[in-house]
């Protein structure tokens, strides 16, 4: 069995929305999180979806399910403090739906800019190297600070990629981190982060261009205006 772990526990601080949530904002009538969803609902080789939701709004999300036609969520889980704990709460209730062989791509809910391909390939890494991460080449220079104030190195370019999402491992690896992460009062950014902690080689796959996280009010618009150019090279074959 193949699943995805969406998490979209998160209150969008950074947003600066009263009204909704960040992963709840609209765009053409549809919610952020359906847009995402729809990637995983509609791909062959997905056979199941579980949710980490704010838990205030779980019943708003059900009803959204129910109104796209997502028929593959079979789960919804409260989110927790962070999105460390998000994705743990995730992963500890699936522990009596799937095998430990299985395979688990953990994805953000506001991160709606992939394709179809990006999925299969974090599917086929897997089987041959055990975990994906997708990423993404750095386009500018990156430097690194050790005080916040003076430049400590610049590291070279070309060996600089952003870590992104899908990022997809077999259960059982990534829920013995996350458990190794709890006992030892460790949390992370995300999943590439905890591997890095405890030295798991990591397998990097290429990201679709343009796969932004929706984190404040410009990447929505940036997001709405990239949205629509795809939506014009389909329509005007561009």
């Amino acid at each position: 069995m193949i699943t995805t772990l969406i998490f979209a526990g998160g209150t969008g601080k950074r947003m600066n929305s009263r009204s909704k949530p960040k992963q709840f904002l609209e765009m053409h009538g549809k919610p952020i999180i359906i847009y995402t969803l729809e990637y995983f609902e509609y791909h062959d080789e997905i056979d199941n979806i579980v949710v980490v939701c704010i838990a205030d709004w779980i019943e708003e999300l059900k009803g959204l399910l129910k109104r796209f036609g997502i028929t593959k969520v079979s789960k919804i889980v409260p989110g927790g403090e962070t999105g460390h704990d998000s994705i743990y709460k995730g992963l500890l209730a699936m522990r009596n739906m799937i095998l430990d062989k299985d395979i688990v791509l953990i994805h953000d809910g506001v991160r709606p800019l992939i394709n179809k391909e990006l999925i299969s390939l974090n599917i086929d890494a897997v089987k041959k190297y055990g975990n994906a991460i997708t990423v993404e080449a750095v386009r500018e220079s990156i430097v690194r600070s050790e005080d916040g104030q003076k430049i400590t190195d610049v590291p070279p370019r070309n060996q600089m990629y952003i870590a992104k999402a899908p990022q997809s491992f077999f259960y059982h690896d990534i829920l013995d981190l996350y458990d190794r992460a709890e006992k030892d009062g460790i949390k992370t950014i995300d999943s590439s982060h905890l591997c890095s902690l405890y030295y798991v080689p990591m397998h990097m796959v290429n990201s679709t261009k343009n796969n932004i996280k929706i984190t404040e009010p410009a990447d929505f618009y940036i997001y709405r205006a990239l949205y629509e150019a795809l939506e014009g090279q389909q329509v005007f074959g561009i």
